[in-house]
């Protein structure tokens, strides 16, 4: 293995990145002007104890950590690839614990933790078009948590006046520090626990609708251009 290479998959080179991903996280959030629509819906959840499942699409990343209550445990599913760890590590810096398992690895045990904190009172959080997508599809894994657990999904998006969408396969937006953001939450979506194959796919539509729904607002209030969904095919679900 050449040094360089060597050097850049060291655990003290991952450990590095992370904290200063986290830092930057913190500068774009306290040096923003936020603007918060729906925030009653996820506070009283909060406040009552009620666990609930996080959505929001895996480009929209970025910003997520410090929207959440950070008295409230949260964990988030993460797919075992590098990619994966690196966000959990960065995301930890936040107090978030992180379930990994994807639908080819570790799916079953993910599912279970994440059944298992919720019905422990904790919450959790899922990007439903992750870890490769397709871009804004939602997968059916989201739908059998809310079923298996009770507990209803809550889609939100964060929206910035400033920043770029990457050209990669989930046009990740990268927020600057300085703008103006929009945190937009939606109506909670419960899915009966009895649910057919059928009623399956009209939940999982149902999630991808309203998540696709608060994406665009956050987009429209900050001016800038709606990124537009996949073609739908393949299977996601963690990020």
């Amino acid at each position: 293995m050449r040094p360089l290479k060597r050097i850049l998959q060291s655990e003290t080179v991952h450990g590095i990145f992370c904290w200063l991903a986290s830092l930057y996280i913190r500068l774009v959030y306290h040096t923003g002007e936020w603007q918060v629509i729906g925030g009653d819906i996820p506070k009283q959840f909060w406040s009552e104890g009620r666990p609930f499942i996080l959505a929001f699409w895996h480009g929209r990343l970025l910003m997520m950590p410090c929207c959440w209550d950070q008295g409230k445990t949260i964990y988030m599913l993460i797919s075992q690839h590098r990619d994966g760890q690196l966000i959990a590590r960065t995301v930890g810096h936040f107090g978030i614990k992180t379930a990994a398992g994807s639908s080819s690895r570790g799916g079953a045990q993910a599912l279970r933790t994440m059944v298992k904190a919720m019905k422990s009172g904790d919450y959790v959080g899922v990007t439903p078009d992750g870890p490769r997508g397709p871009r804004m599809r939602a997968s059916e894994g989201i739908v059998s948590v809310a079923r298996l657990s009770g507990a209803p999904v809550i889609p939100a998006a964060f929206g910035s006046t400033n920043g770029r969408c990457l050209s990669s396969w989930d046009r990740f937006l990268v927020a600057w520090p300085f703008g103006r953001r929009v945190l937009v939450w939606g109506n909670p979506i419960y899915v009966d626990r009895d649910a057919s194959e059928e009623d399956t796919e009209k939940y999982r539509r149902q999630v991808e609708d309203a998540l696709n729904a608060v994406t665009n607002e956050a987009d429209r209030l900050t001016g800038r251009a709606l990124v537009k969904p996949a073609a739908a095919k393949g299977e996601g679900g963690v990020i």
